[in-house]
């Protein structure tokens, strides 16, 4: 940990609150120092489809768990620069970048990362990936925690760790509790079946009484990776009840998308990929996709800065695409204001932004300066198509701005 680490990590989740929130808010930041997202959860698919990346183009995109920033890349543009404030995320990304350059073949790659749970991963590591490393990323991942080297992980099911991963487990505790056994549902073959089994075994969950204490807590939804701002934002769209909003969530996640092809399901309710030979796997994992990606794994990188500072350093009129996740769910109208400021700065005409957001509703209008927000067109019918295609389920809304000069 680095002060500077620490103070970026502050001035992005703490607001202007009352004491109870800001001492939540403090907890959360603190999570952040460690790793969070073993995956990403935003769909790259619905990512790609509203960027249309082309070769000339210069991306910059913040990173989580590197899936969008490696996905990216297998359609080949000019550069992606990804950062986080996370050094755990950072050192995720440049893990799967070294090993996109150095490992021998996709059957190396997708042990390594898709499988993630086996003791020969260690030989993967040594041989291949660790001379690639940086030596800051060394030395996150040979540390000791506390009885083995944090690579290690990749030998015992790297999905079930970081925050992310301990939130899934806590989820699988309560619904056996419910006597839930979700290998029905992962071996469904229709949606309707699919629909029976969140009808009659996951929506009474909702009505049991530890559900509903444990989701009157702001700080529950933390292992989601959502601050107390982002918390009252879900909680608004169920007319101040989070549990309805959630509940809805997951029958999307669980009912909207044939499972086969839904890998975030897989990761809810296995944690883990599907192992069937055509299983659904992220861009990245995938056999097709694999020389690609390998050709264009020296045209990313991955930074442990805020957005606005490393745009505040770029040139103007550099840049084609823009990805921000949910981060703006987390900034005050100060912070919304100088990100959009850089944006537009470094902004080539026809540019795309392209974010998501815990509630249903888009965020800047009223809250971006107007002479800000005017150059910019929002694309009401891609923002709701890509709503509607993510197969995560867990935002509200998708939205895609594009740069009218």
């Amino acid at each position: 940990m680095t002060i500077s680490t620490q103070a970026q990590l502050d001035a992005a989740v703490l607001q202007d609150t009352d004491a109870t929130t800001g001492r939540l808010e403090q907890l959360f930041s603190r999570l952040f120092l460690g790793l969070v997202y073993p995956q990403i959860w935003e769909d790259p698919v619905v990512d790609m489809e509203a960027l249309q990346i082309s070769p000339g183009d210069n991306l910059i995109c913040i990173a989580s768990g590197s899936c969008n920033l490696m996905s990216y890349l297998t359609a080949g543009p000019a550069s992606i620069t990804a950062v986080d404030l996370s050094p755990a995320h950072v050192a995720l990304g440049r893990l799967k970048l070294a090993a996109a350059r150095a490992l021998p073949d996709h059957a190396a790659f997708y042990q390594f990362f898709a499988r993630a749970d086996m003791a020969s991963n260690a030989v993967l590591y040594a041989r291949y990936i660790r001379p690639e490393l940086d030596a800051e990323s060394r030395r996150f991942w040979e540390a000791r925690q506390p009885l083995r080297q944090r690579i290690s992980v990749f030998q015992r099911g790297f999905y079930r760790f970081g925050l992310l991963g301990r939130f899934l487990g806590a989820a699988h505790l309560v619904a056996r509790l419910g006597r839930v056994d979700f290998a029905p549902f992962l071996a469904a073959r229709t949606l309707a079946e699919q629909q029976v089994f969140f009808d009659s075994k996951i929506a009474p969950l909702f009505d049991m009484w530890l559900v509903r204490k444990l989701a009157g807590f702001r700080a529950s939804l933390f292992g989601l990776g959502i601050p107390p701002a982002q918390y009252d934002k879900l909680a608004a769209d169920g007319d101040g009840d989070v549990l309805p909003v959630l509940r809805e969530r997951v029958r999307k996640l669980m009912c909207d998308f044939p499972v086969r092809e839904n890998y975030f399901a897989w990761q809810a309710f296995s944690r883990s990929y599907d192992p069937a030979p055509d299983g659904a796997l992220p861009p990245y994992l995938q056999r097709e996709n694999f020389e690609a990606l390998r050709a264009a794994a020296n045209r990313g990188q991955i930074v442990n800065r805020s957005l606005t500072d490393l745009l505040a350093e770029a040139p103007e009129g550099s840049k084609q695409g823009y990805v921000l996740l949910d981060a703006q769910d987390w900034m005050n109208d100060s912070q919304l204001n100088a990100l959009w400021g850089e944006i537009t700065r470094t902004a080539t005409p026809g540019a795309r932004v392209i974010f998501r957001t815990g509630g249903t509703e888009d965020i800047l209008p009223g809250r971006v300066r107007p002479e800000i927000l005017s150059r910019w067109r929002y694309d009401a019918d891609a923002s709701a198509r890509g709503t509607a295609q993510d197969r995560s389920a867990i935002y509200g809304g998708f939205h895609l701005y594009r740069f009218q000069g």
